[in-house]
């Protein structure tokens, strides 16, 4: 169906970018536009004529502005459908003329709760009560009416103005899907603003809205038969890798993305300067130091095998001595992801050949300041589960000694580092941390004692005096006779198993020291 000729164009926008040269392209095909005060303004000074929305109506703006389209002469003349003699008749009868372009965008509600200390009344101010109707109203007639919502949009508009001094349903019908895509996006957003504000932290609200934009469309997804694309959580604050700035190497795929998201949520719990090397999303590698280049050198060191095309996440700014240690001739990795990286740095990274044109370096700002998110979704056939992030570190307050050794202070630090690594590993998971290096994991296994030959064979030549962590109760003590086969002198566990006077029995008898957190960390 070829809508009307475009005539009359109603424009009211927020975000003014690209609109001179858009309403110029109109007034060119003999176009009319109708404005509010902002924008009106905007285009006037630009030498185009527009008629006052006010003026027109008879009604003038109000209440600060949250008064101003809401009139039947203006969604009359969006709403009326123009094969419709009635319609027709009827907004010829009441002095009201038809609009077969509306050109809005809506208040900036994201950007202004997205400022620091923003107060909830001025947050309500940026909720867009007219602009939302305009849209919604033009886009259900969209038969006869073309609404555009962003600036992307206006070149496709005006080339087929320019044509044939209309539009075509093919696009009428794609800006149609847009723009209910754009004001769903908007409530979505004010609704979780205001569930966050006046719900309780515990409370699991009755509706999810979730605003989700497209970032970016992959190269593929885990694999390459696979499509994927990532999408940026719209309000969504903070260092993270969806907002990073990419400053080196080749396009993130799926699978990178993934692995730096785990990267960081490893170090961004870490206090002292860390590194974590991650592989098929578990770490191979972890380690905390005095300074950073200390700390990758013995992540990478603690499984140099797997290490290789492998993701690396930092909590500390990387500088020229970690560059140096990144820049080891056969080191092969994938990506990084870190708060910046010095100038130094760069040009150490950027300038090998073999970096240059590959390696991507990710800069996600402050971790510091940045909280990681308090929900988690996962989404199963048939809807979305939810729940609370697995972020917070466990209150020592709670934990015990079980046994009749106690760790030591040694023995201390590295049991606190492995508690903190193997709730990033997948169950059922086992870390062997020996002066606070990750040397050996094992991951999703279906035997716990299973996972524990794995992290042993790995961390084999660390594993003398070495801790090991456990994200979940042992059902029996042969896995505490493995670790003691191999020299482990504390594991640190939840306890909770029927067993446990059976395995705190067998340490007792192999000199090792045993603690229980009291909290389980699974991870599927």
């Amino acid at each position: 169906m070829q809508a009307p000729t475009l005539r009359r164009a109603l424009i009211s926008v927020s975000d003014k970018t690209g609109l001179v040269d858009f309403a110029r392209g109109l007034a060119a095909r003999g176009v009319e536009i109708f404005s509010t005060g902002g924008t009106r303004k905007h285009l006037e000074e630009a030498g185009l004529a527009v008629r006052d929305i006010a003026e027109y109506t008879g009604f003038p703006e109000m209440m600060d502005g949250r008064l101003k389209t809401l009139h039947p002469k203006i969604f009359g003349g969006i709403l009326c459908r123009h094969d419709r003699p009635d319609d027709m008749a009827g907004i010829a009868t009441h002095g009201i003329v038809p609009f077969e372009l509306v050109v809005v965008n809506l208040y900036p509600f994201e950007a202004t709760i997205a400022r620091p200390g923003v107060t909830v009344a001025e947050a309500v101010e940026q909720i867009d009560i007219g602009g939302p109707s305009l849209v919604r109203a033009a886009a259900k007639n969209h038969a006869f009416v073309t609404i555009a919502t962003h600036a992307s949009q206006y070149p496709a508009i005006l080339s087929e103005v320019e044509r044939s001094g209309a539009t075509s349903l093919e696009l009428r019908r794609r800006l149609m899907a847009d723009a209910f895509a754009h004001t769903a996006s908007y409530d979505a957003l004010i609704a979780e603003y205001f569930q966050k504000n006046y719900q309780s932290d515990e409370a699991f609200p009755a509706v999810v809205n979730v605003s989700l934009r497209r970032q970016s469309t992959l190269r593929y997804g885990e694999n390459p038969h696979q499509r994927g694309a990532i999408y940026r959580v719209a309000g969504e604050r903070g260092a993270n890798v969806v907002g990073a700035k990419q400053l080196n190497g080749k396009e993130l795929s799926y699978n990178n993305l993934l692995d730096l998201d785990s990267a960081l949520s490893i170090v961004r719990l870490l206090d002292r300067p860390a590194a974590s090397v991650i592989k098929h999303n578990n770490p191979c590698g972890a380690a905390v130091a005095e300074s950073l280049a200390t700390a990758v050198r013995r992540a990478l060191d603690g499984d140099p095998l797997s290490a290789f095309g492998s993701v690396l996440g930092f909590n500390r700014p990387v500088d020229k001595a970690t560059a140096e240690v990144l820049a080891t001739p056969g080191l092969f990795i994938e990506a990084i992801a870190a708060p910046s990286f010095s100038a130094e740095a760069l040009e150490i990274l950027t300038t090998q050949p073999k970096w240059k044109a590959n390696v991507r370096l990710m800069e996600v700002g402050d971790l510091a300041g940045s909280p990681p998110n308090r929900r988690e979704f996962r989404r199963v056939d048939g809807g979305l589960l939810v729940q609370d992030a697995d972020v917070d570190p466990d209150p020592e307050s709670d934990w015990r000694v079980v046994t009749n050794t106690a760790p030591t202070e040694k023995q201390w630090a590295d049991l606190r580092f492995g508690w903190s690594i193997v709730r990033f590993v997948k169950s059922n998971a086992i870390v062997v941390c020996h002066e606070e290096t990750l040397w050996g994991a094992g991951a999703g296994q279906m035997s716990r004692v299973d996972s524990v030959g794995i992290a042993l064979e790995k961390s084999a030549a660390h594993a003398k005096g070495g801790a090991l962590a456990s994200d979940a109760f042992f059902p029996f003590p042969d896995s505490i006779h493995k670790a003691a086969a191999a020299g482990i002198s504390a594991i640190i566990q939840p306890g909770g198993s029927k067993a446990d006077p059976d395995v705190i029995a067998a340490c007792n008898e192999l000199g090792i020291a045993m603690v229980f957190t009291g909290r389980r960390h699974f991870k599927h």
